[in-house]
């Protein structure tokens, strides 16, 4: 991903730093194979692409602070999203007055490749599955986009501090609305 060219910068931090090369290493791997889910994490959140990249390098930066702290983390990706939910929630809230990428801007924008009737039908489909999803509670939400990001049922609990069974719950509960919108 383009936007993702701050790899090399974080590792660069991490070299200044003068860090453990194993502990470099471990966090600059963890980066490269996280760091496009937390994005898309954060951009669910409803922060801007550029605040969600800058999001997600402070992540792993405290991720790293951590580590080399001392601090034992026993989950490394639950962590970094836990920390990253955390961190997104407050910078969304520190632009509250600015818009959240609107997920319909694509779809308008894109070529038409298929008829309008279609096109509208498709259109339609896409409001009631987006209108669904708002509908959900921002447990369920959190929970769905989660697993849409391959975390499992414990790492989505440890990263929004909540038991597995309960993610269980919020993501079946997800499920069966956005069943109801798909069949109606």
């Amino acid at each position: 991903m383009a936007a993702f060219q701050m790899s090399e910068e974080l590792v660069g931090i991490l070299r200044q730093e003068g860090a453990a090369p194993a502990l470099q290493t471990q966090v600059a791997q963890l980066f490269e194979d996280a760091r496009e889910d937390v994005y898309r994490y954060l951009m669910t959140l409803g922060l801007t692409p550029s605040r969600a990249q800058d999001a997600t390098q402070e992540v792993f930066l405290r991720l790293y602070a951590a580590l080399k702290g001392g601090e034992e983390i026993e989950n490394r990706r639950a962590w970094v999203f836990r920390v990253a939910h955390n961190w997104g929630l407050k910078v969304r809230a520190s632009h509250a007055s600015e818009h959240a990428f609107d997920a319909d801007l694509e779809s308008r924008l894109a070529a038409p490749e298929h008829s309008a009737e279609e096109d509208l039908i498709e259109r339609e489909r896409m409001r009631r599955f987006h209108h669904a999803v708002e509908g959900l509670s921002d447990q369920q939400k959190r929970c769905l986009f989660l697993r849409m990001e391959g975390l499992r049922y414990p790492e989505i609990g440890a990263a929004m501090g909540i038991s597995a069974s309960a993610v269980g719950e919020f993501l079946r509960r997800a499920m069966e609305r956005l069943k109801k919108v798909r069949d109606e």
